[in-house]
Formats: structure tokens, C-alpha cells, sequence
């Protein structure tokens, strides 16, 4: 898949996210509204919250498309895992927002919610697994840290659905059975919501900031790039390798030993003939190659 493709697949996904989250988010809202469900206008607020990651994730999505610049030499590449921070950011606010508002409701006196409230939280965990599933695959497959924490925003919603069904179903039998405290699982259920969006806020967070330190590709998923060097016409040593991840895409380092006895053209066509064949592979954006005369008691 080339470059352009890529980007395509994943603008894609990102607004079919958005138009989701935004029918979801009215839906809940309003039938929460309705229903008289703390629960599922908690919820609504969760999808309301997706949309504001998912056009996090568009906006970084393109950031990451532009050129290399004199300014950003290595690429934008990692305009996605900013974006996937901001989506962080975003899901823990409205986690701790649920989480309050939820937590208010149990020191009032409620009602248990309408049965309408039980086809909406439905309609949400259907919907939202469906497009956990594609956004996932997606970002797996084109290595978009963005898409994916964007495809673990709608899994946390499956879960946070499954708590609104739970609790909305607990209120009303507690009001048919005349077991008043049941009714509070309503409300107790957005808490459980609310827990569930911060921790896999915090979790994603941390995940998409490890990315943007220069994250170094660790050796067992080197392996092949150093084979690959290793087997090069001219190359006697490898004698330095850090390929790091740069957002989507991978840039490596590598110090080459050749034979000291070679003209300065004929070590640079070797670094020439390995950077050009590591930049076949669709990840690889860059190789920066410096070369050392070969020492034998320097070999590894």
C-alpha cells in the first residue's frame, strides 16, 4: 500500500467515525433526555467526546501528510501521535466530568429511566464495536498510532454502553419490583463508565507519548532490516543500528563498515546501494548511513 492510499484509507475512517459518533451522540442524548437515563447522557457525552477525537485524528492525519520541509526535515509524521495525545486528553475530561455528574445524582432522589433508554444503549454497543473493529484493523495494517488509540475510543464506549445497559436495566427492575435502591444503578453505572473512560484515557495517553519521545524499534523488530544490511554487497560490518519510529513511519541510523582501502565514491555508493534498498520498504521514510573504515577487532 503506498503512501497516498494509506492517508486515503485512514481520512476515510476518521469520517465515518465522526458522522457515527455524532448520530450516536444526538441519539443518546436525546433519548437519555427523554428517558429520564443519567447513564446514557453520560454516554452521550462519551460519543460527543469521540467526535472531537476523531477530528483530532483527521487534522493529524493530514498534518502527517505534508512534505518534508527546511524546517521538518525528517517529515510530520508525528502530527498522529500528537493528535492521538490530544484524544487522551480529551476521553480523561469527560471521564472525570461523567464520573462527577454521576456521582451528584446518587445523593438525589431519581426515577428509574424509560424502557426506551434500553434500545438506545443497544444500538450504541452494536455500532461502536463495528467500528472498533475496522479502525483497528486499519491502523494496525497501515501503522497509524492515531487510528488506533481513534478504534480503542470506540471500544471503551462498547464497555461503557454495556455498563448504561446494565444499570438501566437494574433501575427498572428495581422500580417494578418497588426496590427503590436499585434505581440508583443508573447513576452507578456512569461512574463505572466514568472509570472505564479514564483508565483507557491514561493508558492511550501514555502508549502515544512513548511514541512521540523517538521511540527505538526494539531488536526483535529489526531483525530484518539488519539482515538485510548485513547480506549488501560491500558491507563488512554493521557497526551502529537505531531505526525509530517517527509517527507512522520509520527512520534509521546506521553506521557501515567497509574497507578502508576503497575511494571516498565507492564507500558512498554502498551507503547509496543499502539506504536505497532499505527505502523499499513502504514504513521506511529515511536512512541516514555514516561510513567507518572496517577494523577486524571491531567486528561484532
Amino acid at each position: 500500500m503506498n503512501k497516498e492510499e494509506r492517508f486515503r484509507k485512514a481520512e476515510v475512517a476518521a469520517l465515518i467515525g465522526i458522522i457515527a459518533n455524532i448520530a450516536l451522540a444526538v441519539l443518546k442524548g436525546v433519548i437519555g433526555y427523554i428517558a429520564n437515563s443519567r447513564a446514557l447522557i453520560a454516554d452521550a457525552a462519551h460519543s460527543a467526546s469521540d467526535v472531537a477525537g476523531s477530528f483530532a485524528v483527521l487534522i493529524g492525519l493530514r498534518a502527517a501528510k505534508l512534505p518534508p520541509d527546511r524546517d521538518h526535515p525528517y517529515g510530520h509524521g508525528k502530527a498522529e501521535s500528537i493528535a492521538a495525545i490530544i484524544v487522551a486528553v480529551l476521553l480523561l475530561l469527560v471521564g472525570v466530568e461523567i464520573g462527577i455528574s454521576s456521582g451528584q445524582a446518587l445523593f438525589e432522589p431519581i426515577e428509574a429511566p424509560g424502557q426506551l433508554a434500553l434500545y438506545a444503549a443497544l444500538i450504541s454497543i452494536i455500532t461502536k464495536e463495528i467500528l472498533f473493529r475496522y479502525k483497528y484493523k486499519l491502523g494496525k495494517k497501515i501503522n497509524s498510532d492515531a487510528l488506533i488509540v481513534n478504534a480503542y475510543e470506540h471500544r471503551s464506549d462498547v464497555y461503557s454502553s454495556i455498563a448504561v445497559l446494565i444499570g438501566i436495566t437494574g433501575a427498572l427492575l428495581g422500580s417494578f419490583f418497588n426496590m427503590s435502591w436499585l434505581v440508583y444503578a443508573d447513576p452507578v453505572a456512569g461512574i463505572f463508565v466514568s472509570i472505564l473512560i479514564g483508565k483507557m484515557a491514561v493508558k492511550l495517553g501514555f502508549e502515544s507519548i512513548h511514541t512521540t519521545l523517538d521511540h527505538v524499534l526494539h531488536d526483535e523488530d529489526t531483525t530484518h532490516y539488519v539482515k538485510a544490511i548485513k547480506e549488501m554487497p560491500g558491507v563488512l560490518n554493521l557497526d551502529e543500528f537505531y531505526a525509530r519510529e517517527h509517527g507512522h513511519y520509520v527512520i534509521i541510523d546506521i553506521k557501515l563498515g567497509v574497507d578502508p582501502d576503497i575511494t571516498v565514491k565507492e564507500g558512498h555508493d554502498i551507503g547509496k546501494a543499502v539506504k536505497e534498498h532499505l527505502l523499499k520498504q513502504d514504513e521506511v521514510h529515511d536512512v541516514l548511513i555514516h561510513i567507518n573504515p572496517y577494523e577486524p577487532k571491531e567486528k561484532s
